[in-house]
């Protein structure tokens, strides 16, 4: 992991880039920053989905940012042109602050990329 302050420093600028460009100046938070990724990797630009596609669009970005780290890998898109991942590993048994630090992380790692 990078070091925290550096960790911290990096993830308000990316919080900032995405609050002014995506919600007017209202401050993201990790779940609407996973959806805007899911979107993203869905490649299909922006359009209404139904509750059940942002839960998979969330999923989608889960297993984006965490793919570098070891545990998913891209399997293939399917007709509809979604992407699916492989878990190739279980996550750690992670408290809830260490999986937001750990989100972060690979969010951060995600738009440096």
């Amino acid at each position: 992991m990078v070091n925290d302050e550096q960790l911290k420093l990096r993830w308000h600028e990316v919080v900032k880039d995405l609050s002014d460009q995506f919600a007017d100046g209202d401050t993201l938070d990790v779940d609407a920053i996973l959806y805007l990724i899911g979107v993203q990797e869905l490649g299909q630009g922006h359009k209404v989905f139904k509750k059940d596609e942002k839960l998979n669009l969330m999923h989608i970005a889960i297993c984006r940012l965490l793919e570098p780290y070891g545990y998913y890998e891209f399997e293939y898109f399917d007709d509809d042109g979604w992407p699916h991942y492989n878990a190739l590993e279980s996550l750690p048994n992670l408290k809830p602050g260490e999986q937001t630090l750990l989100m972060k992380e690979a969010i951060v790692r995600y738009f440096g990329e």
